[in-house]
Parts: structure tokens; C-alpha cells; sequence
């Protein structure tokens, strides 16, 4: 393996960084197709888990580039990319959470339960003791 001693962690970070960002898209994707408060929490928890991840990743392509020496073409590319995916990651964590501040871009973590909003089945306001009639 080339390139200098930050570089199998780099690696190894990098894939890591990979198959989590993969699987956070899948989720978003179940979101996508479902809407509804617990996919968009799945989604957002695997969006911050695998932007972490890329975020390590990006501090250790900035550091192997800060390192020097001689490094192939391959490894910089993967450089590169790591450097573009933590930030189109970061994009991605800002728009899954959007529906955490308002209901307006998705569902919404405050939203009712769902399967209760059929008729008659909001709960009855409990403002006081109804007044006797009838003594």
C-alpha cells in the first residue's frame, strides 16, 4: 500500500464512510416512500451517524494531504471525494432535519399518532365538570 502512514486509517475511514452513507440514503429513501414521523427519525439518526463517519474520514484526507509524499492517482481521486461527500453529506443531514423545525418540509417530529385521526377518535377537551341539570 502506498502513500504515507495516514493512510490505511484513511482507508479504512473512507469505506466505513461508504457503507454508512449508503445505508443512510436507504433509509431516506424508506422515508421517502413511507412519510411518516418514525422513518424520518431513522433516517435522521443514520444521517448524523454516517455524516460523523465522513466528517473522520475528511479530517484524515485533509491530514494525508498535509502529510505529503508520493501518493497514486487512485489516492488522491478517493481524496477528493471524501472531501466533496462531507459536505454533500452535511447537505443531506440539513434536509433530512428540516422536518425537526417545521412540519411544512415533512411530516414532522411533533405531529400526531397515526391511525388515530378518524372520526370521533380526537380525545374529548377536559376543561371542567359539566353543569348539573335537572336537581
Amino acid at each position: 500500500m502506498g502513500g504515507n502512514g495516514a493512510t490505511g486509517i484513511f482507508l479504512m475511514f473512507a469505506i466505513l464512510a461508504a457503507v454508512l452513507g449508503i445505508v443512510s440514503k436507504i433509509a431516506g429513501g424508506n422515508h421517502l416512500r413511507s412519510w411518516r414521523n418514525d422513518s424520518l427519525a431513522a433516517a435522521g439518526s443514520s444521517s448524523i451517524v454516517a455524516w460523523a463517519v465522513t466528517a473522520l474520514a475528511f479530517g484524515l484526507a485533509c491530514k494525508q494531504i498535509n502529510i505529503g509524499g508520493w501518493r497514486g492517482w487512485r489516492l488522491r481521486v478517493l481524496e477528493g471525494f471524501t472531501i466533496v461527500l462531507a459536505f454533500t453529506q452535511l447537505l443531506y443531514v440539513m434536509l433530512i432535519h428540516a422536518g425537526f423545525f417545521s412540519s411544512r418540509y415533512g411530516p414532522g417530529y411533533r405531529d400526531g399518532e397515526y391511525g388515530l385521526d378518524g372520526p370521533g377518535a380526537h380525545p374529548v377537551h377536559k376543561g371542567g365538570v359539566p353543569a348539573a341539570t335537572g336537581i
